[in-house]
């Protein structure tokens, strides 16, 4: 039986490096299925995603601790992951169009990732979370009850045991103290092709200004609002015929894709964060 793994990492660029991934999977009988590369000449950093199958009956542990001695040499940042589908906990407010489309991709299979519950800080989203199987969490926010809110949301990540956290048309702004605890595995859809028409109302903003593009960007969630490492960003072309109803209809539609696609690239291991930026190996 053959078992999947994925190998990801990031270092400063030399000689020897694909060498030396390449000669410890074939020395632990491993074989290697997928594998891109990227040199980033700018910052002289080489970013590594290879996805192989073992014979031998092994796990993530023993291979990260086998390859450990690698690692040392070159100086990686590396990571060793299986094929378990990531566990996600999706946070919503009051609009259910990207949840919809979670629920759909992960229930066809094509997410590349497991959908395990839902918290919104209002219930209007109950019914579409429950219909699917899935545990609805209500935790409300006021300007007076927020840290405890916050604090309830982490509690839920570890009950849940969820590997990442979707923000799918959350409309709170979380904290330093949640970002840094979700740092890395908290993703964002933002309303508007970044940067650009932050802030309330981003469609009427786009109508005002006679845009002939509208867009929506998928990035990790970090202190700076809006700011994070973008992973994927969707553009529909409109016109001047578009009121602010039919932009943020087809905008509804840019903001599923961009936030799907960026869930399925971080569960399948194929994001690599790049400083304030992202290798996305497609």
């Amino acid at each position: 039986m053959s078992h999947p793994f994925t190998l990801t990492l990031s270092c400063q660029e030399r000689p020897g490096i694909v060498h030396a991934v390449s000669s410890f999977l074939f020395e632990h009988g491993c074989d290697i299925v997928e594998h891109q590369q990227f040199d980033d000449a700018a910052r002289g950093q080489l970013f590594l995603r290879t996805a192989f199958v073992c014979s031998e009956d092994t796990d993530t542990e023993r291979l990260s601790a086998d390859f450990d001695a690698v690692a040392q040499e070159f100086g990686m940042s590396y990571q060793v992951a299986d094929d378990h589908p990531p566990r996600v906990l999706v946070m919503v407010s009051k609009l259910g169009h990207c949840l919809n489309d979670l629920i759909f991709r992960w229930r066809a299979g094509s997410l590349g990732a497991d959908l395990v519950a839902v918290v919104s800080n209002h219930e209007d989203l109950r019914p579409m979370a429950e219909a699917a199987g899935l545990p609805f969490h209500h935790v409300p926010v006021t300007p007076a009850t927020r840290r405890q809110a916050e604090a309830r949301l982490l509690e839920l990540v570890d009950e849940h045991r969820a590997d990442l956290v979707v923000l799918a048309r959350y409309m709170q702004v979380l904290s330093d103290e949640a970002c840094a605890a979700l740092h890395g595995r908290a993703i964002n859809i933002h309303h508007s092709f970044l940067p650009g028409f932050k802030g309330a109302k981003p469609y009427h903003q786009a109508f005002d200004r006679g845009v002939k593009l509208v867009g929506a960007t998928a990035h990790y969630v970090t202190p700076d609002l809006d700011e994070g490492p973008i992973i994927e960003q969707e553009v529909i072309r409109i016109d001047h015929t578009f009121d602010p109803r039919a932009l943020a209809t087809v905008g509804q539609d840019a903001e599923a894709l961009a936030l799907s696609r960026a869930v399925r690239w971080h569960s399948e291991r194929r994001v690599l964060l790049n400083g304030h930026s992202t290798v996305v190996f497609r």
